[in-house]
């Protein structure tokens, strides 16, 4: 779904999600800029500023919960996603699982801006096309992953700084108008 302009997600919600998130160990967990937690929380924060609804911001809170290409600790295995459906929706869960099945490594360099793309889950090997606003709402998801990733890690920022641009920008016309700047002003 392309981000809408919407408020924030509830407090309470936020609350239930975050201690799911406690609850399997994100608190504890080492990521750049502190905790796994911490990082799922700027996350959904920087979501929220680009106007995201509630929904796209639950899976930008839970987006590491079953690992990712980049990230492999899982806080819940593939075997239980109905807990996460539960607790924030089909369409968010949707949209986690979605997030944590990308083959980076097949699908980043397949991704130009159209919102037709052969995407590779790299749970089963699948290949399929998501929705336009599903690939939206992944890229928005991605973009502010990685932002907040080379923002607290140096290293990596210059590492891989200058491809995240290029990719990100070759993506732009399905980021919102507000991830595009985040992207210029972080990256460009």
């Amino acid at each position: 779904m392309t981000p809408a302009r919407q408020g924030p997600l509830t407090g309470k919600d936020q609350e239930a999600i975050e201690a799911f998130l406690l609850d399997r160990g994100a608190g504890g967990m080492p990521h750049p800029g502190g905790t796994l937690l911490e990082h799922l929380q700027r996350v959904r924060r920087l979501l929220a500023e680009w106007g995201a609804d509630p929904e796209v911001q639950a899976a930008g809170l839970c987006h590491a919960t079953y690992g990712t290409d980049g990230f492999a600790p899982a806080l819940l295995p593939l075997t239980d996603r109905a807990s996460l459906v539960a607790l924030i929706g089909e369409k968010a869960e949707a949209w986690v699982y979605l997030y944590a099945s990308c083959d980076r490594a097949t699908v980043y360099p397949r991704l130009d801006g159209n919102a037709a793309v052969a995407f590779r889950d790299r749970f089963t090997g699948r290949e399929y096309s998501p929705s336009p606003d599903d690939l939206r709402t992944f890229l928005e998801i991605t973009a502010a992953n990685e932002l907040d990733v080379l923002t607290h890690n140096a290293e990596l920022a210059e590492q891989h700084g200058p491809e995240l641009y290029r990719f990100l920008k070759r993506t732009g016309p399905l980021l919102s108008p507000a991830a595009q700047d985040a992207v210029a002003r972080q990256l460009g």
